[in-house]
């Protein structure tokens, strides 16, 4: 008896074991590939973000999200590279972190109609990524960093009313900054602002036109959420703050990195939303041609208080000037990233 007993126990936990085994075999795996654009601190709180977030949402509803994580560093054809990875591994859907990529990224998937989603877009109606930001209209939707320019502009007047040369920084290839640059262009030809451009495509490139500008004697200089810039602000923004000229920018992660001002989205919110996204995509069936683009409030500014009292302003002075123009005014210190910043 005693035999046919642990026999029985035995064979219990077996079929207990194989239970366990089939339920977890049995768990739904959506493979996302995320393809970031280049290294820094914007883009990769994005990319942070979104990955905590599905992991958060992958317990919340009993499936899991297997991530594939690549960074192109600009590079088109390590791009290029990346996606026909992601194709090869047959992944469920795909995440474009910044315009280059997600363009790359729906040409890619025309044919397989793989889901894109993309993250900080600031136009996607100019670059073709979407028909309307209601009804995108194909396989890819996703998130918008749109800048409001004027927004920034006001600043720069609000902080310095008698501003009279104003230099425009960024990358001529870069699609997230021709619009804004073009709005900036506007608005300073109806003020009667003078204004010039510099240009740069890489780093050493960006630091010359910096020389550049301030040999010129500017005022301020507004450069938008453009990346290269961005990935050289670390290196630029001591020699702007040491001549006096204040950099508006439309990121607060330039601000991290050491510009006067960045003003624009909560990139940290964004990637949660773009997860949020993905999940309702893969988990619920929504289709990306119908899911509205998400566009975010552009109304915070993040002042970075070193580089201010480098500029020989006050802080406090500053946050009363542009409280009236903001949803908020927020001080930062300089980091290279925000996990070093909240570290």
């Amino acid at each position: 008896m005693k035999k046919l007993l642990s026999v029985m126990t035995i064979l219990a936990l077996v079929l207990s074991l194989g239970a366990t085994a089939l339920a977890a075999d049995s768990e739904t795996v959506f493979k996302v590939g995320i393809c970031n654009y280049v290294d820094d601190a914007s883009l990769n709180q994005i990319v942070e973000n979104i990955e905590n977030q599905l992991a958060v949402l992958g317990e919340e509803q009993g499936v899991t999200f297997d991530i594939s994580y690549d960074n192109c560093n600009a590079d088109a054809n390590v791009m290029a590279q990346i996606i026909q990875n992601f194709i090869a591994d047959d992944v469920d859907l795909m995440v474009g972190v910044a315009t280059p990529v997600a363009m790359s990224m729906q040409a890619a998937t025309e044919d397989n109609g793989i889901p894109v989603v993309f993250a900080a877009v600031s136009d996607p109606i100019s670059t073709g990524l979407a028909e309307t930001l209601e009804a995108p209209g194909a396989n890819i939707t996703g998130t918008s960093d749109g800048l409001d320019t004027a927004a920034v502009m006001k600043l720069i007047f609000a902080a310095d009313p008698e501003a009279d040369s104003i230099a425009l920084l960024y990358d001529m290839g870069q699609d997230s900054s021709t619009t804004p640059i073009a709005e900036a262009k506007a608005f300073l030809d109806e003020k009667g602002v003078a204004y010039k451009e510099y240009n740069g495509t890489t780093v050493d490139e960006v630091m010359l036109a910096v020389d550049a500008l301030i040999a010129d004697g500017v005022d301020a200089v507004f450069t938008p959420t453009d990346n290269t810039i961005m990935t050289a602000e670390l290196s630029i923004y001591e020699a702007l703050a040491e001549a006096g000229i204040p950099h508006y920018t439309g990121a607060d992660s330039f601000a991290l990195n050491g510009a006067f001002v960045g003003y624009g989205v909560d990139y940290a919110n964004l990637g949660v939303e773009t997860a949020n996204m993905i999940a309702t995509i893969l988990v619920e069936g929504a289709n990306p041609a119908d899911t509205a683009v998400l566009t975010f409030d552009n109304g915070t500014a993040t002042v970075n208080t070193e580089t201010c009292e480098m500029l020989g302003l006050d802080y406090d002075t500053i946050a009363e000037a542009f409280a009236p123009l903001c949803t908020q005014v927020n001080p930062i210190t300089t980091a290279e990233s925000f996990g070093d910043l909240e570290g």
